[in-house]
């Protein structure tokens, strides 16, 4: 299962008894990635009171007419959804369990003022690592900027 290699080192309970933060936001591009920053979220948050929210934001053409692609749109929402599904069911969690949204736009404005609406007290997403030989590439990244846009913390997960 996704996150065993952090289980190892961080045990099953990262929030160490005690609730730093109820209302977490997993950002996902459905990737196999992103079910690292999920896990880590789950484990962080308290069964009885945390909020989980999994995000997806599907990528907008610019200055397209928003009619002229919204049946796209549309069926990428509908895979999207079956995808979150099997994302949190992979955890033992009942979609229910979990909050599944899924906006349009541009991904890292939507998901900072998703944050920020919503307040949300954490954002954990994942991210790639960074190239030794060259360290300056990447940093123009979606996690990047909402780590730095981020009205709260956000934890990079690689």
């Amino acid at each position: 299962m996704v996150g065993e290699e952090y289980q190892k080192v961080v045990g099953d309970d990262l929030s160490g008894g005690e609730m730093m933060f109820k209302n977490i936001l997993v950002p996902t591009d459905l990737s196999e990635r992103s079910l690292k920053a999920l896990d880590i979220a789950l484990r962080m948050s308290s069964k009885d009171q945390g909020k989980i929210t999994l995000l997806h934001v599907i990528e907008i053409i610019e200055d397209a007419d928003d009619n002229e692609f919204m049946d796209f749109y549309e069926k990428l929402k509908i895979r999207a959804q079956k995808k979150m599904v099997a994302m949190i069911k992979k955890y033992g969690h009942r979609p229910s369990d979990i909050r599944m949204e899924i906006i349009l736009g541009n991904r890292a404005r939507e998901i900072v003022k998703f944050a920020y609406q919503s307040n949300a007290d954490l954002i954990v997403l994942s991210s790639h690592k960074i190239e030794r030989l060259d360290p300056a590439d990447g940093w123009a990244t979606i996690s990047y900027k909402v780590g730095i846009l981020s009205h709260c913390p956000v934890m990079m997960v690689k």
